[in-house]
């Protein structure tokens, strides 16, 4: 789908996501210390609005203006402190450039795209994360297809954690702490998912 195809769905859905953080995020984040921190393809801010909750400041970036716009009606109901430490931007995620070691966190949340998209992503992604941040990815898993429920269809979108795991290593500065396929309870079933966390050394 297009920048264009999710203004529709964001116009037409209220907070397509929901006002939760993802839960894989949330469980991988909640002990880190706050910093700075980049939110890739954010949707309408859900996981960035909750950073910054816990005191982080977080950059939000998708290729949907409107979901730029939901995301900054969310922050306007923040906390003052809240709203100040949060950002946004209308960008695509293929194309930008990100600052080399600028932030602390880098998250990729259900990004998926073509093989060679995703790895040019993932390299921008890890060389955005200064010595010892982390960068958390989780996405539908390849597994999904035949033993999960919903997500893309195209086999080629989908996240495998072994591969993926190998392609952050092979960066040469990238320990890689957790990678594995984990279950997400759906209200049409079990969903399979890939996630992983890695620390750029």
């Amino acid at each position: 789908m297009d920048a264009d195809g999710w203004d529709e769905r964001y116009r037409h859905t209220d907070l397509v996501w929901g006002a939760e953080p993802n839960q894989f995020v949330r469980r991988q984040c909640e002990s880190f210390l706050p910093g700075v921190a980049v939110d890739l393809a954010c949707g309408e801010g859900r996981n960035a609005l909750w950073l910054a909750r816990l005191g982080w400041r977080v950059l939000g970036i998708d290729y949907s203006p409107v979901a730029i716009e939901r995301a900054t009606a969310l922050t306007a109901r923040q906390p003052y402190d809240v709203g100040l430490r949060l950002s946004w931007q209308v960008g695509d995620v293929r194309t930008l450039s990100l600052a080399e070691e600028s932030v602390d966190l880098a998250l990729v949340s259900y990004v998926h795209l073509p093989p060679e998209q995703r790895a040019s992503l993932m390299l921008k992604a890890v060389r955005a994360v200064r010595s010892q941040g982390r960068l958390i990815v989780v996405g539908h898993d390849r597994r999904n297809l035949r033993e999960g429920v919903s997500g893309p269809q195209d086999e080629t979108l989908l996240y495998d954690p072994t591969e993926l795991k190998a392609m952050l290593a092979a960066l040469g500065d990238v320990s890689v702490e957790f990678a594995a396929t984990v279950e997400r309870p759906t209200a049409d079933g079990v969903a399979l998912d890939t996630l992983v966390r890695a620390r750029r050394t």
